[in-house]
């Protein structure tokens, strides 16, 4: 199966949901779809961190991780977003060894292998089925579209709207394009969910 390369292209704060954040992967180069994955605030931290750079006084956890496995003399070759199951992402950290083990495939949350992939400069991948049923893809509409910022107006404007489970599949694709237009991607998401659900 081919696997698509992806990079990180933003990290943002959950309006909808406290303790979350919205992690928002696209292709390689021409970034036209993006993979909105929703993760929770320790594991945005502990990529925002990596990603800034920044050293922590003690080892987090995904540094433990990193530190074991070089003492041992294992190596992240790459991070694979392998599937999505009922709007839930899986992934595998590939692994080998200098010692010429065979490589071994570790399941787990795809916050946590991106954040172990970026302390070892693994490359991130996804696979088409997964990039096609989850991804948003950004015409060129949206991608020339201005940023939007909230007001109190449209606050009130988006607690009158009625709940996406009620919207129809045409309302549902009006408001993606809206919240893409708007690089609200966490919503694009919870959207792309629903419409998947319906289909």
């Amino acid at each position: 199966m081919e696997k698509i390369k992806l990079e990180i292209l933003g990290l943002s704060a959950s309006q909808a949901q406290s303790n979350s954040f919205a992690l928002v992967l696209g292709e390689e180069g021409h970034r036209r779809r993006r993979l909105p994955v929703i993760i929770g605030m320790f594991e945005a931290q502990a990529i925002a961190i990596e990603i800034e750079k920044i050293v922590s006084h003690r080892p987090m956890t995904h540094d433990l991780f990193r530190s074991f496995g070089q003492a041992f003399e294992y190596a992240v070759e790459e991070i694979i977003i392998a599937e999505l199951k009922e709007g839930v992402f899986f992934a595998k950290i590939i692994c080998s060894s200098s010692k010429g083990f065979k490589k071994i495939e570790i399941d787990a949350r795809p916050s946590d292998a991106i954040a172990i992939g970026l302390r070892f400069n693994a490359p991130i991948y996804t696979y088409e089925s997964v990039l096609s049923e989850a991804g948003i893809d950004m015409g060129e509409e949206e991608m020339a579209a201005p940023t939007t910022k909230e007001t109190p107006a449209t606050k009130n404007i988006k607690a009158a709207e009625p709940s996406i489970d009620e919207m129809s599949q045409e309302d549902l694709q009006k408001l993606l394009d809206k919240a893409l237009a708007d690089e609200d991607y966490e919503k694009a998401a919870q959207i792309r969910d629903e419409m998947n659900k319906k289909k």
